[in-house]
């Protein structure tokens, strides 16, 4: 069986855009570690879930408009390109699962094990792991390659970090880590 890097919306409109995240700069290096070592393993695949909304998307009434398909936005910021041989799995909800063709790269793939990154640990990371979680895919979270919105978190940052990766460990049976664990 196989491993997949998920790093999740790391797009220049979460990173210094419409919904720019302060907290995205203290995890992409971390998350550019995990890829290189991922690329350079046979059973490990890279794969993108990134936000590539269209006009009407049920988000974009609670978010406006952001990470638009075909937009700068909605790019992968320049530090975290993808590479050749990485997989790009557009979304247009929370999940990259929803409605997207990840359950279907996983099984062709032979991914048993789903290594999240990314942004939002709260929100795109929780629902992404929940339908991993329900496909029997068993779910690690890197403490130090997510974040939360923190904007959101109201000067509780670490708090509502934690809480968010606590809840991923207590529903669906996460293991936290590290990069340098990983790696």
């Amino acid at each position: 069986m196989a491993t997949a890097l998920l790093v999740l919306d790391m797009l220049t409109d979460f990173t210094s855009g419409k919904l720019a995240n302060p907290a995205a700069k203290q995890i992409t290096e971390p998350i550019a570690a995990l890829a290189r070592a991922a690329r350079g393993r046979d059973d490990w695949v890279v794969i993108y879930g990134n936000d590539a909304h269209r006009p009407g998307d049920f988000e974009l009434a609670v978010f406006g408009e952001h990470a638009m398909a075909g937009t700068p936005g909605a790019e992968v910021i320049g530090e975290l390109a993808p590479q050749p041989g990485d997989l790009i799995v557009p979304k247009r909800y929370y999940s990259a699962f929803t409605e997207t063709d990840l359950d279907a790269t996983c099984r062709v793939q032979g991914i048993d094990r789903l290594v999240v990154t990314g942004q939002h640990t709260d929100c795109c990371c929780r629902h992404t792991s929940y339908d991993a979680f329900a496909r029997g895919i068993t779910v690690v979270a890197v403490s130090d390659a997510t974040a939360v919105y923190e904007p959101f978190a109201a000067g509780r940052y670490q708090q509502a970090q934690d809480d968010a990766l606590r809840y991923l460990r207590t529903y669906y049976g996460a293991e936290i880590t590290s990069t340098a664990d990983l790696l």
